[in-house]
């Protein structure tokens, strides 16, 4: 199914299920699939033991590795319609406003607003708006090494800072997708409802309304 968007990003907190929905979208679209590269950072586990001390140094692998891949998609594979990535360059700065200090800020905006200029905005950014009890639940379940021992206040907190980013968001059309009654991966008519809303988007801002079929 063309999916009529050039570049699609999927977002939304931890254990909100991007990288699920992003491989469903790009398989069923034939689209080149773009992932971040979480396991490349060294200073992740580390951050998730010690967010004060390592706060700094993982957010700006992050950055420098996320500017990397999306300077790639400028030269995108001529046999794909479309790009589909399971981040938004944007949002690295939640993550920056939520964990550094001021200082830390000051050098990490000055790096930001130089790389930003430079990489391409996406035509559809889908926010996948989750509750924090969700976000747990999937979290534990998937049981990764450096995730055991994320606290729940700190989940919280990021989730509502990723609600208020988007909320103000306004760079590209985006569309809110509620994910905590929808399940994309077990029932196909969730996923196919989702594509042809984002089929017929043409811009602004809209919420993903669940009409499975029985």
């Amino acid at each position: 199914m063309n999916l009529r968007h050039k570049y699609i990003a999927v977002e939304g907190a931890i254990g909100a299920g991007k990288t699920s929905l992003a491989q469903l979208l790009a398989e069923r679209a034939k689209a080149r699939l773009v992932l971040e590269r979480l396991e490349e950072n060294p200073f992740l586990p580390r951050f998730y033991e010690d967010r004060t001390k390592y706060a700094f140094q993982s957010q700006l692998f992050f950055l420098l590795n996320r500017y990397g891949q999306q300077r790639e998609l400028l030269q995108q594979d001529l046999f794909y319609d479309c790009v589909i990535c399971d981040y938004l360059f944007a949002k690295d700065r939640i993550f920056a406003y939520l964990n550094l200090d001021e200082d830390e800020l000051v050098l990490y905006e000055r790096i930001y607003d130089f790389l930003d200029e430079a990489i391409p905005k996406p035509d559809l950014v889908l926010y996948l708006q989750t509750s924090t009890d969700v976000l747990m639940e999937r979290i534990r379940r998937r049981s990764r090494d450096y995730e055991r021992n994320i606290p729940e206040e700190y989940v919280r907190d990021l989730n509502e800072r990723y609600n208020s980013f988007f909320f103000h968001y306004s760079q590209t059309p985006v569309l809110v997708v509620n994910t905590d009654n929808v399940d994309f991966i077990n029932h196909e008519s969730d996923l196919m409802d989702l594509m042809e809303q984002i089929r017929q988007m043409k811009g602004g801002r809209e919420y993903f309304v669940l009409n499975r079929r029985r």
